[in-house]
């Protein structure tokens, strides 16, 4: 499905342009806020990996896994009806392992919107810094 995010008037008044030359009928559907942004997911792959290498025990991919499960499924069950109803229907009674694992093929921060991503990265860097763990400092990265 077409998708644009909106945020300015010029765009959307090309919005409204593209919809007007549409043929009728047409379904018109939207959300506010905007999906997680591309630097906000680079930063989260970064400190996997940072994660990962200082704690020695895991990979950057299973460190991100981890993330999605612990911190970004809660976030995405409290604020999202339809994640919750697949997560509930269909992962909930899984033993941790295996939950784990869905991780792979789920997609749990690539639906989160911006805010919804800032408080996954907020979880971040307090799980790192409770557990010793130096993670890149965001305001640092040119």
């Amino acid at each position: 499905m077409p998708s644009r995010v909106i945020t300015t008037p010029a765009d959307l008044a090309a919005l409204g342009r593209t919809l007007g030359a549409l043929k009728l009928p047409i379904t018109v559907s939207w959300k506010q806020g905007r999906d997680r942004s591309l630097d906000q997911n680079a930063l989260m792959w970064k400190w996997a990996g940072e994660f990962a290498e200082q704690m020695g025990d895991r990979t950057a991919d299973e460190t991100q896994r981890q993330w999605k499960l612990t911190i970004g499924v809660p976030i995405l069950r409290s604020e999202n009806d339809d994640f919750r109803d697949f997560y509930d229907k269909g992962l909930r009674r899984l033993a941790y392992p295996e939950k784990l694992a869905a991780m792979q093929y789920v997609p749990v921060t690539s639906i989160m919107t911006v805010p919804q991503m800032r408080k996954l990265m907020d979880a971040i860097q307090r799980e790192a810094a409770e557990q010793g763990v130096r993670l890149t400092d965001p305001e640092k990265i040119a």
